[in-house]
């Protein structure tokens, strides 16, 4: 009877998965938000089934995928299996929101990088050639464009949009990370809300005024500046590193930042909107306010400020 429910509950949670395929396909502007709903139906029957389910699920979801929405489909049944899996898992097991978020971001970029290595080797597309093509078509579009509208020194202005553009492509793999924590969590966050409603449980986010990176990120974050100062080979290995993890911990400090400053707002009893009203402002005109927001992470990082307010406010 337990075997059977289980299947059940497979064949119905593969079938909602199919339908929100086709709506990421096939529906363009719906489909942009709801590539974060397919890990979705993973998550939810690993939390209650556990691992090998779900591995099962997953390769019924790919066959099913390839059988109604072609090849093109399964790069994402790949990736929202694998991340909804880890997901899953660590609801499963009870693990802290936290350590579920970092072991889901994990499973995305393991599928990100499964992904790139069959374009790869199955499809013979290398990814870092494709976005030379792209960074190359345009230039020559840009380059035309002045042409037409009379610009001088093109040359000069075109050598520095193409910097820009290889920059991006060395950040390649620090953007999957970040997008892989941003699919994580969005993915995390919509499940607990299901969870809770299906199984009357209170899964649920910490308050995010409460979160405290590792204090061991502001080392990280000195020594990558550090070695981001010396002039190194933009085609060596250790620029590349450098680079990624700079990019990388810069998240980690901003987001600290903000978290710090929800927690200044409910500290001083401030109205909800002067954090969210910060946030926005900060994110629509980034070079005035974002590093301001990471001075502020990485001092709250360094001297805990917000056990210190903590602290003088219980005396």
């Amino acid at each position: 009877m337990g075997q059977s429910k289980q299947i059940t509950e497979g064949a119905l949670l593969i079938g909602i998965y199919i339908v929100l395929l086709f709506i990421v396909m096939f529906v363009p502007i719906i489909g942009v938000f709801g590539i974060f709903a397919l890990p979705i139906p993973f998550i939810i029957y690993t939390a209650k089934h556990d691992v090998v389910p779900a591995s099962m699920m997953l390769i019924v979801a790919l066959m099913l995928s390839y059988i109604f929405a072609t090849v093109i489909s399964l790069p994402f049944t790949l990736l929202a299996g694998i991340g909804g899996i880890f997901v899953g898992t660590c609801i499963h097991r009870n693990l802290t929101p936290y350590e579920t978020l970092a072991r889901g971001s994990l499973g995305f970029i393991i599928g990100f990088v499964l992904i790139i290595l069959a374009f790869q080797f199955l499809l013979d597309i290398n990814i870092y050639q494709e976005i030379d093509m792209i960074i190359s078509e345009s230039l020559n579009m840009s380059k035309l464009m002045m042409e037409q509208m009379g610009l001088p020194n093109t040359d000069d202005q075109l050598q520095l949009i193409e910097e820009q553009l290889n920059s991006f492509k060395d950040l390649l793999p620090s953007s999957i990370a970040i997008v892989s924590m941003l699919f994580a969590f969005v993915s995390q966050w919509l499940s607990y809300k299901i969870i809770n409603r299906i199984e009357q449980k209170k899964l649920a986010f910490p308050p995010f005024k409460n979160l405290n990176f590792p204090v061991v990120i502001i080392w990280i974050y000195f020594f990558a500046i550090i070695f981001s100062l010396i002039e190194l080979d933009t085609n060596s290995g250790l620029y590349l590193v450098v680079a990624n993890v700079l990019a990388l911990i810069t998240v980690f400090v901003t987001i600290q930042g903000y978290s710090f400053i929800f927690f200044f707002a409910d500290h001083k009893k401030l109205h909800k909107a002067v954090p969210i009203t910060i946030l926005i402002i900060s994110l629509i005109i980034p070079f005035l306010f974002l590093f301001l927001i990471r001075i502020i992470g990485i001092i709250d990082l360094g001297f805990s400020l917000k056990q210190r307010l903590a602290n003088s406010s219980s005396k």
